[in-house]
């Protein structure tokens, strides 16, 4: 399937899966990254510490490896790119509900 299929350029909701065989890490990163969204992505690997070092690379809001799809209510939840409006959850999605004043002169 080519990269420029709906399948690979758009946020599909769903049970849908597109794979692909890559020669390296850093091809896997690239073509993951090689997106305007980036909601969610999971890594799974027979190696923890490479999975956490792809998931630190990857530009997405959560990141699972090697784990089911946890949603926690003390972490944020929310993307980067165009799926990155606002934060959910946890204290950044408390923030949205806050106003922030200043108050500035002399002390006394």
């Amino acid at each position: 399937m080519p990269t420029s299929s709906r399948l690979w350029r758009e946020e599909i909701f769903g049970p849908v899966l597109c794979a692909r065989s890559v020669a390296s890490e850093a091809e896997a990163i690239e073509l993951a990254n090689d997106s305007p969204f980036g909601l969610a992505a999971t890594v799974i690997s027979g190696d923890n510490e490479r999975a956490r070092r792809v998931g630190r690379a990857l530009r997405a809001g959560s990141i699972w490896f090697n784990s089911e799809q946890l949603v926690m209510p003390e972490a944020g939840w929310g993307g980067f790119g165009i799926s990155g409006i606002g934060r959910e959850l946890g204290p950044w999605g408390l923030a949205g509900y806050l106003e922030v004043k200043h108050l500035i002169g002399p002390q006394g």
